[in-house]
């Protein structure tokens, strides 16, 4: 069994990742963390999990954290930077489903994150864990740093586009909504029902956290700089995420016909048949990307763009279970393991 254990583990995406540890069978939770919450049972703070998990909450100073195989992350920005040397060094294997090893270049995130990064020696050796690009790193990796939703959501729809060299890679557009989870578990105005409710807004246009993180995955995949409009949104559901996206082509192909051969053989990426539009709840609770792909009419001043969706839940294919697919891979396991969960409809 794999002992785990879970620094942060009162947000949505440590609550998710209970959810899917408890019903992996080779999975065994033998810490979690939690300042505010130390000495309190878990199903005293979910309640969803009672009866499911003895373990309480532990004081990130008394948890033994290394004593376990796989720690998680799952904890604001900054957190994990701190934490991971210590805990790499005892042979511990790092999945940090934050931002803080995403980016390659030191000086670029702090750019973006606005403080300095403590552990920038960690960077290079991080693995970026998109599963569908970097498995055979991932599989001897000893931190991997799990993507961001809108990231993975993007680079998922435009990957095999740039691959294939089919589009302009200098001019793409995302144009992404996220549920309110997104946001994660925290009180903020914007967030308050109240405020979010029959609502629906875009926000980050000038310049959100998760553009570089897309300009390197998509800089990777075309061999060169990219040009990427990014505008995100906030939409007025729990959880969900839909990505428009935008390229104009360069080259005629069958794009149907490239993209499911990329991802031929992709469990948790489905291609769905020409003129499908998925929608965020046929992924909702389930570690799936869908993918559609479409042309604007024949004779259309627009003939030469190409338009995919994508579609996910944000707080799996695009956090938690994610981060368990990378988990499954890193220990040698069938990627599908504890993630083969159909999408809960309605």
């Amino acid at each position: 069994m794999i002992k785990v254990g879970i620094v942060g583990g009162t947000g949505y995406t440590g609550l998710e990742l209970l959810r899917l540890l408890l019903q992996h069978p080779e999975a065994e939770l033998s810490a979690i963390t939690s300042r505010q919450e130390a000495g309190r049972a878990l199903s005293a703070v979910f309640p969803s999990l009672r009866g499911r998990f003895a373990l309480a909450f532990s004081h990130p100073e008394k948890a033994a954290l290394d004593q376990c195989d796989v720690v998680f992350f799952a904890t604001p920005n900054g957190v994990a930077m701190g934490e991971a040397r210590a805990l790499l060094a005892s042979g511990v294997r790092v999945i940090d489903i934050s931002a803080d090893f995403r980016l390659q270049d030191a000086a670029e995130w702090e750019r973006w994150y606005k403080v300095k990064h403590a552990a920038p020696e960690l960077l290079a050796e991080a693995v970026y864990g998109l599963c569908e690009v970097n498995r055979e790193q991932i599989r001897t990796a000893r931190l991997v740093a799990n993507p961001g939703c809108y990231p993975t959501a993007v680079l998922l729809g435009l990957l095999p586009l740039l691959e294939a060299g089919v589009v302009d890679a200098g001019h793409l557009i995302a144009d992404a909504k996220s549920g309110l989870s997104g946001a994660g578990r925290k009180m903020e105005p914007h967030l308050m029902h109240a405020e979010a409710a029959d609502n629906f807004m875009a926000y980050g246009v000038p310049g959100h956290r998760h553009w570089p993180e897309i300009r390197q995955g998509l800089a990777r995949a075309a061999g060169r700089d990219v040009g990427l409009v990014f505008t995100p949104h906030l939409t007025p559901m729990i959880r969900g995420l839909h990505a428009t996206l935008y390229a104009r082509i360069t080259r005629q192909t069958d794009f149907q016909e490239l993209f499911e051969r990329r991802y031929a053989g992709e469990p948790f990426v489905e291609v769905m048949p020409g003129g499908s539009h998925p929608d965020t709840r046929s992924a909702r609770a389930a570690n799936v990307c869908r993918i559609a792909v479409h042309r604007p009419p024949e004779g259309a001043s627009t003939a030469d763009t190409l338009v995919v969706l994508s579609v996910l839940d944000n707080l799996m294919k695009g956090a938690s279970g994610q981060a368990v697919q990378n988990m499954n891979i890193m220990f040698g396991l069938a990627e599908t393991l504890g993630l083969q969960q159909a999408a809960v409809v309605p």
